[in-house]
């Protein structure tokens, strides 16, 4: 047993020094529902917009797309007072008050608008400009950012708000939509090494949370080493050193404009096909963000050679996905790290009383599975309070002491969600009390600082004593085989540790969260 923990905290430990993660320990938040609207966390204002919430999200205005196609002449100027008002620099200085470090900052590929096919997709144009002014008060405040590609053309999640689109017509897994979603790496990698306000970036995420179902997912584990490819590819470009990546760069190429630089990369073919023609899609999108911007000069006249590191990519960890699904660590090169969900509020992994979740969190063992796969370092990268029973504020202090107690055996957290809405549509701060991490710290149910517990000792009674009703590690992944469907209309039916979870809005509604 002692060479099995040797062993595993070997394989943890290597990676994460390459990863060159900007912390020793990630103490995260997403910014959800700010450039990537979901209608549960805030449905008092959804609704004054002109939103609706209903059973089904693909039968009403309940996500952006909807919204989009329902008021074409007015969706722009609606959604530039949300992005104004939803996320600002007074929460920012509240964050970096009660100790986060990291923000995870979830974004449709629409951010690019150049990416949309117009006039069969339709989405809010604008988001960039305050995407790059909260990244200028991020940078400015010292914090670090994880750029989550939350919602990938094609939609690659059915059902499901956070897609940008509900619908069961699940068209991301085609060499089309990989193209796109390549092009769409391509510039966010240039934005995060050449543009001054994208200087908090240390990650992009390739996509959250896939199908889980591997056999559904044609073509998945090409599109994970395409997308570190594409990242990799332009930082080369910038002369930035890559470890295990050389692409043998001609000394002709320019280096005082980086896109006639992609230009001729592209027509010398220095990389894969796959990524010259994500490369050469990228070029006038690029110039046009560079006229809109002022970022003209950085992009075809300034010289580029970066100074920074390379980003890490991120992927979903390994056993997101079951039926033989692609281990991402395969598609590495140079440093990489995995981001694991899990909540507990969707049934399947404990019994839905205060014992048995302790138990299982308690002897939380998929980090250690995780590094043993490759996938290190690993971050949980969403996690909140809410149950599936009304807990009292005293366990809600105890369980949010556990969970940062087993999840900071990784390289760290990012709690879903900075805030949530209060207001009479969620009763008062019934959402909020279990879904804000700013209120969960308001209300003392979550310690001031991320690094610190009520009681240092929350989980001595807990370790090694698990049931068949408390569940973590391999047993999870055995959980989610044999859920090949989910009858997203009944939650109680939801199978896994690690739903497809921004389905959690229509599940916590019924599950009594406010």
């Amino acid at each position: 047993m002692k060479e099995l923990s040797w062993f595993l905290l070997l394989v943890a430990f290597v990676p994460q020094i390459l990863a060159q993660l900007p912390v020793e320990k990630i103490y995260g938040v997403n910014l959800g529902s700010w450039l990537l609207l979901e209608a549960w966390m805030l449905p008092q204002e959804w609704t004054d917009m002109g939103g609706q919430i209903c059973s089904d999200c693909a039968q009403c205005i309940e996500t952006e797309f909807a919204f989009a196609k329902a008021y074409p002449d007015t969706v722009d100027q609606t959604f530039a007072k949300h992005w104004d008002s939803w996320f600002t620099q007074s929460d920012l200085q509240d964050l970096k008050n009660a100790g986060i470090n990291t923000l995870r900052i979830p974004l449709g590929y629409w951010i690019i608008e150049a990416l949309v096919e117009r006039p069969a997709e339709n989405y809010p144009r604008g988001g960039l400009e305050y995407l790059r002014r909260g990244l200028g008060w991020i940078r400015d405040a010292g914090m670090h950012v994880i750029l989550d590609h939350h919602a990938l053309p094609g939609v690659q999640t059915p059902g499901m708000e956070f897609a940008g689109q509900c619908t069961d017509d699940v068209q991301f897994y085609t060499p089309h939509n990989y193209h796109r979603a390549l092009v769409w790496t391509a510039v966010m990698t240039t934005l995060s090494h050449l543009d001054p306000q994208f200087s908090s970036v240390f990650s992009i995420e390739a996509i959250n949370e896939p199908i889980r179902d591997a056999s559904k997912t044609p073509g998945y584990g090409d599109f994970q080493k395409n997308f570190v490819k594409t990242v990799r590819a332009v930082e080369t470009l910038l002369g930035i050193q890559v470890t295990g990546y050389s692409a043998n760069l001609p000394a002709s190429l320019p280096t005082t404009n980086f896109t006639a630089a992609l230009q001729q990369a592209c027509s010398m073919s220095l990389f894969d096909a796959n990524i010259v023609d994500a490369l050469a899609d990228a070029i006038p999108i690029l110039l046009g963000i560079g006229s809109q911007y002022g970022l003209a000069g950085t992009f075809t006249s300034e010289l580029f050679n970066s100074r920074r590191s390379p980003l890490v990519t991120g992927f979903m960890d390994t056993n997101w996905q079951y039926d033989i699904g692609s281990n991402p660590a395969d598609a590495a090169i140079g440093p990489q790290g995995y981001d694991h969900h899990i909540y507990y509020s969707f049934g399947g992994v404990a019994a839905p009383n205060p014992t048995a979740y302790m138990q299982s969190i308690c002897n939380f063992q998929s980090i250690q599975h995780e590094a043993a796969l490759g996938n290190s370092p690993l971050w949980v990268g969403e996690w909140g309070l809410p149950t599936e029973f009304y807990p009292s504020d005293s366990f809600l202090k105890q369980w949010g002491d556990a969970q940062k107690w087993a999840y900071s055996q990784s390289a760290g957290w990012i709690y879903w969600n900075f805030k949530a809405e209060i207001s009479n549509m969620t009763n008062g701060t019934q959402l909020a009390r279990q879904w804000s991490y700013l209120e969960g710290v308001n209300m003392g149910l979550l310690t001031q600082d991320p690094a610190s517990y009520f009681d240092d000792n929350v989980c001595q009674p807990y370790i090694n004593k698990t049931s068949p009703q408390s569940r973590s590690g391999p047993t999870e992944d055995i959980a989610v085989a044999n859920a090949r469907v989910v009858n997203r209309s009944t939650p109680g039916n939801v199978p896994s540790l690690k739903p497809s979870s921004h389905g959690r809005g229509r599940f916590a509604k019924k599950h009594h969260l406010f």
